[in-house]
Parts: C-alpha cells; structure tokens; sequence
C-alpha cells in the first residue's frame, strides 16, 4: 500500500509539472519570437525539456514498480535512479546547448524588443516556476524519488533563468545595453555545473554508497533489544531502489542457545527489522560468546585492549575461546583511513600472539560499510 500511494504521488506531481511546463513553453515562445529575445526563447525551450522530465519520471516509476521475476529477484526498483540519470543528461545538454546558442548571440548580436505585457508574463513565469519547483522538490525528499527532486530543481533553476531575463530587459530599457546573451552564457555554465553535480549523485547511488549511518544505528538497536543479542556487527545494506533494502547482520549470543531457541530468535529478528525499518535481513549470521569461564572472559578483555590500543583498530567482536584446542578467534573492523589496512592486521596478529604465544588465532578483518 505504501507503494501504491508512493507511485501515485510522483505520477501525480509530474503530471502538475508537465502541464505547468507545457503552458509556460507556449507563452514564452510567443514573447520570445515577437521580442526577438534569444534568451526568452531559449527558456521556453527549456520548459519543454522539463515537460520531457516529468514524463521521463512516470515512465521510471511505472517501471520500476514491476513485480520481481526470475530475471530480476530482488524487482526493478532501481529503474529510478537510471530516470533520475536520464533526467541529469537532459540537463546538462540544455545547458550546453544555452551556452553555446548564448556564444552565437555574441558573436552575432540581435537587438530585443520588450513590451510590457511581455515581461509582465515572464514575471509571472518566474512565480510559477520558483513555486512548482520547491513543490516537486519537496515532495521527492518527502518520498525518497531523486527524479523528482532533479526535476524540482531544474524548475528552480529555470526561475533563476526567467528571473535573469527579466533583470537584462530591465538593463536593456534603462541603459540601452543588451547583456542578454553575456547573462545566458553565465546562466549556462551554472545549469552545466548542476547538471554535472546531478549525474554524479545519481551515478554514485548506482554504483552503491555506503550504508547510511543512522539506519545502520537504528536496525543494531533493534536488533540489540532482544533478551541475549549481547552485540550486532558486520551489517551490510544492499541498495534496490528508493526505499528497497535487503542486508545480512551478524549477532552475537551466549553459547549456551540451543539450535531451537536461536532458529526462533533469528526470525523474529528478521521479522521485527522489516516491520519496524522496511529492511530485509536475508541472512544472520551467529557468534557464539563464551558465558561459562571466568578465564576466557579475562582473555577476551586483555585481547580486547591490545587490539583496540592499535591505530586505525575500529572494533573487535565475536570473540571465542577454545581451551581444548587453544584456538582464539574475533574479527576486527579496521578503518578505511588507514594507510595500509593489511599491515595494521599484521600488527594486531603479532600482537595478540605476543601476548598469549600459546595459542594460535583466527582474525578475519571485517568492513563497517557505515564508517563515515
């Protein structure tokens, strides 16, 4: 259900821009022919490409709310972000595209005829496209759609645009000079930049960020609140789209829990992160902590300070002691800033068997994918 009305939301939202946009491209285009105003011209031109937008962004959400298949399991979510690219692309071509057709007004200058009524409309323009912008960008955020939020902020950029055209008629009438196709140059270089900034948002959330910090810490208190869960590490997030989440965690339970107690815990671990954080755990992994000798408890604490006194050393957990074999094993976290990561497991291993040179260790480095 949640879906349904997150779908209908950006269908309903795009098709308020594509009208909007529609019928500001028209009146600009008419003032722009009659004035001889490249740069009302180009706007009404840029109208048209948010109009493209908006359908480019029904199209992606109609698509991405396709049920998964045996080709795509985990569902075609992120079809969002590649409308979202799409969306960046045409902006960044609009750009170009201004900026050169704003060069050739330079070289070849026209001199622009302004009425008052034209400029009046330009002006209502402006108000309209500064409110449908912060509308459609406001709603992206509220619902997590980066096409919308694209979209919402190109119209805000278009406002700036219109907003710069009113200020060189303004300049054209009092002084006689034309600074339109000088102010189209600037104004394109800032739509390419934004454009830029855009595709690389959008390439980065394809290409898979790390997990966002405060879920992270919200799904391990969860997780933690249940009666013997001692510990939750090694979360990893798997991005599917806006609001799609599949993640596998590591816990850590006494070694006292019976393969029943633990196979009842798991599921209604799983069970509660997905009713209370829309996240699927698809796997959770089990550390056994020694409960029973008061001898490996004073290990784990003496290990736990050496390993965690060395640089760039985040956490150590999953401790467990085997007396009959002598057999340590943890895992530590190390972090990203370091160095070299390889050599600062080499100096907790040399550590630890310095210290208990007896006994022989298994370390497995792990990765906070939430370190910021």
């Amino acid at each position: 259900m949640k879906d349904i009305s997150r779908e209908k939301m950006i269908i309903r939202t795009s098709i308020i821009g594509i009208i909007a946009n529609v019928f500001l491209a028209a009146f600009k285009a008419a003032i722009g022919l009659l004035s001889n105003s490249i740069a009302i011209v180009l706007d009404a031109v840029n109208n048209i490409s948010d109009a493209g937008s908006s359908l480019i962004t029904i199209l992606g959400v109609r698509l991405a709310s396709r049920e998964p298949d045996k080709k795509h399991p985990f569902g075609y979510r992120r079809i969002e972000y590649l409308s979202a690219m799409i969306i960046a692309i045409l902006i960044l071509y609009a750009g170009i595209t201004s900026f050169i057709e704003s060069a050739k007004q330079i070289i070849h200058p026209n001199t622009p005829e302004y009425s008052t009524i034209s400029l009046i409309i330009v002006a209502v323009a402006v108000a309209v496209k500064i409110l449908l912008g912060t509308y459609v960008k406001n709603t992206g955020v509220r619902i997590n759609s980066e096409s919308l939020i694209n979209s919402g902020e190109d119209a805000r950029l278009d406002a700036v645009i219109s907003a710069s055209t009113l200020l060189a008629a303004a300049i054209f009438l009092k002084f006689h000079v034309s600074l339109e196709a000088w102010l189209g140059l600037a104004i394109s270089a800032v739509i390419i930049r934004s454009g830029i900034e855009m595709l690389g948002s959008t390439i980065s959330q394809i290409l898979g960020e790390r997990n966002d910090s405060e879920l992270v810490r919200q799904i391990k208190e969860t997780v933690t609140s249940f009666k013997d869960v001692e510990g939750a590490y090694d979360l990893v997030l798997n991005n599917y789209g806006p609001d799609t989440w599949n993640g596998s965690i590591h816990i850590e339970v006494p070694d006292t829990y019976s393969a029943d107690s633990l196979d009842q815990l798991i599921r209604e671990i799983t069970m509660k992160v997905y009713q209370k954080h829309n996240v699927f755990l698809t796997a959770i992994g089990v550390y056994s902590v020694n409960t029973k000798d008061k001898q490996i408890i004073d290990a784990k604490k003496k290990i736990e300070d050496i390993v965690l006194s060395i640089d760039h050393v985040l956490q150590m957990h999953g401790f467990y002691l085997v007396k009959e074999s002598k057999t340590i094993r943890f895992d530590i976290v190390v972090s990203f800033d370091a160095p070299d990561r390889k050599k600062v497991y080499d100096q907790v291993l040399q550590a630890v068997k310095q210290a208990f040179p007896d006994h022989s260790f298994q370390i497995t480095m792990d990765t906070d994918f939430a370190e910021e």
